[in-house]
């Protein structure tokens, strides 16, 4: 026989925000976090169900990119990005710089703003204004170089919006929007099929 319980179950830690919001800091300490959760002005912000187009994007970018870059740098995927004490966002890729000396980071669990030369979005219908808006103001004002914004098309293949930071250093400013191939001179030497076909070749 169910032994009956005494009264409601126990809120999460996570579900009553400490006075002033969380911090990116205590992130990592907080039980039971949900997966890819970010942290946006001291609140939370939840994942939602991924799309099949997101997952695929995604995947061709994740694919073309490795073969880009350079020694010394690693593409990371839905990893954390600490932007300031109470910002820390998790980019869909982002491309950062590897520990030096071959350093063990195995335990890590986020990147530093000034270690991210890259991060890309792929935009979904429920974050279309995190992603449009709001993580691309806080990822420019952390001095993130440089940044990819990729939309669904009509065709239903992926758009990439290319931005750059400005010469003040405080806002992007776009230096292409890219159909069917990615190719760019900056930050590195790139050349990706974004076509949906490609996936078929991966």
């Amino acid at each position: 026989m169910e032994v009956p319980r005494n009264g409601p179950e126990p809120l999460p830690a996570w579900a009553v925000p400490p006075p002033g919001g969380f911090t990116a800091e205590a992130l990592d300490r907080i039980p039971d976090l949900p997966p890819h959760t970010e942290l946006i002005d001291g609140s939370l912000v939840f994942a939602g169900p991924q799309r099949k187009y997101h997952m695929h994007f995604i995947r061709l970018l994740e694919y073309g990119l490795p073969r880009s870059v350079p020694p010394g740098f690693e593409v990371l995927r839905e990893f954390d990005v600490i932007l300031a004490p109470r910002q820390r966002p998790v980019p869909d890729l982002m491309v950062g710089r590897s520990p030096a000396g071959g350093e063990d980071d195995g335990d890590r669990t986020a990147c530093r703003a000034e270690d991210v030369v890259l991060v890309v979005e792929v935009v979904s219908p429920e974050s279309e204004d995190r992603d449009r808006e709001t993580k691309p103001m806080k990822y420019a004002r952390a001095g993130i170089r440089h940044f990819w914004r990729v939309e669904r098309g009509e065709d239903g293949n992926p758009v990439v919006y290319v931005y750059e930071l400005d010469r003040a250093g405080v806002t992007y400013a776009i230096s292409g929007i890219h159909h069917d191939r990615l190719k760019l001179s900056v930050p590195f030497d790139i050349d990706i099929d974004i076509a949906l076909t490609a996936i078929d070749r991966l």
